[in-house]
């Protein structure tokens, strides 16, 4: 018997290799993604200006982001509301603790993101014609919209992700985290965001779906090397830990001549 729906993950028509660069840029589940990938030792870039939420903010990093564009790009939306501010009519990307009334906040229609979603992907392939762009809707909701209009914001997101889906990749982490994950016991204290449980959940998702059987492996071969380095030990100076690091660190420079970019 299947007690629980299963969200189905298309291939993306191309897989993610072992310690490829990976740039996330979006909201604060850019950061736990990404945090996934730097333990992994993929050399990984999240939110280089600060956490961004909408698409508007997110293409603002980008035009902004002088650093190399990646192969792997992950835009992660959060929500479409935007804050203007009154005086110029300028989206602003940060509030920068300026009082509220400075501010007026709008909601983007959908064709408004696809507008700003198009602009990013375009942006990206100007700096990087191979790059790969991956979106994702973030789980996190918001409760100052209230819950109907939380799930009416990611509602926008979604239509305006498929609006573009003959551009990008789509992997549908909100999906999984919605339809698989339905139950409080998957967030965190605050019943808004997440729990670490479903955040690794999702990244196990994440590799099933879109690494490549060599990439895989690579895991494989990282995971007690990693875990023997994250272990606290008893006795730190004891000759026996001291003769099981050196040995670990001896495999680990082996993966790295395996890998040269391993960022660990």
């Amino acid at each position: 018997m299947e007690f629980r729906t299963r969200v189905e993950t298309e291939a993306l028509g191309f897989e993610i290799q072992p310690c490829e660069e990976i740039l996330l840029v979006g909201s604060c589940f850019a950061d736990e993604i990404g945090r996934h990938f730097r333990d992994e030792g993929f050399p990984t870039t999240a939110n280089p200006f600060g956490t961004m939420y909408n698409p508007v903010s997110i293409l603002h990093t980008l035009q902004r982001y002088k650093g190399n564009i990646p192969r792997i790009v992950f835009l992660t939306l959060g929500t479409n509301h935007v804050y203007k501010l009154k005086a110029t009519g300028e989206i602003v990307d940060n509030c920068e603790k300026r009082p509220q009334s400075l501010f007026q906040e709008e909601k983007l229609t959908v064709e408004e993101c696809c507008d700003y979603l198009l602009q990013s992907i375009d942006l990206l392939h100007q700096r990087n014609a191979e790059v790969q762009v991956i979106l994702t809707v973030s789980p996190i909701r918001y409760k100052k919209y209230g819950y109907h209009g939380s799930q009416l914001s990611k509602g926008t997101l979604l239509l305006a992700c498929q609006a573009v889906s003959d551009k990008v990749s789509y992997f549908p982490a909100y999906e999984i985290f919605m339809d698989e994950l339905r139950d409080y016991r998957f967030y965190a204290a605050d019943m808004l965001h997440p729990s670490e449980q479903a955040v690794a959940y999702i990244w196990e998702r994440l590799v099933d779906c879109c690494f490549s059987k060599t990439a895989k492996h690579y895991l494989e071969e990282w995971r007690p090397l990693k875990q023997i380095l994250e272990h606290r030990p008893f006795n730190p100076e004891s000759d026996e830990y001291r003769q099981l690091i050196d040995k670990t660190m001896s495999k680990v420079a082996e993966l790295r001549k395996k890998h040269p970019t391993f960022a660990r």
